[in-house]
């Protein structure tokens, strides 16, 4: 199983955290973002930038980047330019967000819109992304026969990630994506919506394998399970302004490293090859639960 870790939400540590996660195996390094919230959240294309330039090797993912925000040429202008500053490094993940509606009045976006908007965009990124000029008259987004220049390192563009519960989001992740990757989903939702994307993916002419399966946990380790238990449900609810005293056990990763790991390898047998730890926590305490992820769990995921 790969894994990627998310980076902390002191933006300025993140060059130090990409570093160390390279050099401990770390598959890739993640960032979310929003441009409000209820928690504090960069820009994922600054941030992982920042983190490009601190590495050579891991990947660098954005999970998820709130799509319907940008407009779509300047969405595809910003992943095509981080993906040739990381030397073809970059996966973008897509989201279509919602969840906090004020960001998008800041932006001028009306939040109805948001899946139409994240249609069409994947729609003209992909376009972009092959090369040569492109027309585009949309309800969204006009381009006058213009081309992307450069363009991406990455034949077709960054691999596209998409998430998401609603039976569009299963539609959109069918036509478009590289990987699906589902947060707060059970091992057993994780794999009936894989089987729904695939069969998603052969009804838009796709080759359902193409899709390739991955979760986004947030979570936490101790030596103490019922301190990691505590630690996740609060640090999660803070993120998020509810109680998920009762949700942990089903959406949450917490545990000494042995529940940790073998909650991991019920994702890994339900599909999904990538787990997208998310750990709680700040400073210090950030710090030492991902030590000892890195110590006692990783590894047991390459096992």
């Amino acid at each position: 199983m790969r894994a990627v870790l998310t980076l902390g939400s002191d933006q300025t540590a993140v060059a130090t955290e990409a570093r160390a996660a390279e050099d401990a195996g770390y598959d890739g390094v993640a960032t979310g973002e929003h441009l409000f919230f209820h928690s504090p959240h960069p820009n994922g294309f600054v941030t992982l930038a920042a983190a490009a330039g601190a590495t050579t090797r891991i990947r660098l993912l954005s999970a998820l980047t709130v799509l319907p925000l940008y407009p779509a040429a300047l969405a595809a202008k910003l992943a095509t330019t981080l993906d040739r500053v990381s030397g073809g490094r970059f996966d973008m993940g897509v989201g279509v967000g919602g969840e906090y509606p004020p960001e998008f009045v800041a932006a001028g976006v009306d939040v109805a819109q948001r899946g139409a908007r994240a249609d069409e965009a994947l729609e003209v990124m992909k376009s972009l992304w092959d090369g040569g000029a492109v027309e585009v008259e949309g309800t969204f987004t006009r381009i006058p026969d213009l081309a992307l220049d450069p363009g991406p390192v990455q034949p077709g563009g960054p691999p596209l990630w998409l998430g998401g519960r609603r039976p569009a989001a299963i539609r959109r992740a069918g036509r478009f994506a590289d990987v699906w990757m589902p947060y707060m989903y059970t091992p057993e939702q994780v794999a009936s919506s894989l089987a729904e994307v695939r069969a998603a993916a052969e009804r838009a002419g796709r080759d359902p394998a193409a899709v390739r399966g991955a979760v986004f946990c947030w979570g936490g380790v101790d030596a103490d399970p019922a301190r990691s238990r505590r630690e996740v449900v609060d640090g999660v609810g803070a993120v998020y302004q509810q109680d998920f005293s009762r949700l942990a056990d089903r959406y949450l990763l917490h545990g000494d490293p042995d529940r940790v790991v073998a909650r991991a390898r019920e994702y890994a047998d339900a599909g999904a090859g990538t787990l997208i730890f998310s750990p709680v926590g700040a400073g210090d305490r950030r710090r030492e639960i991902v030590d000892l992820f890195t110590r006692a769990v990783l590894p047991r995921l390459r096992a």
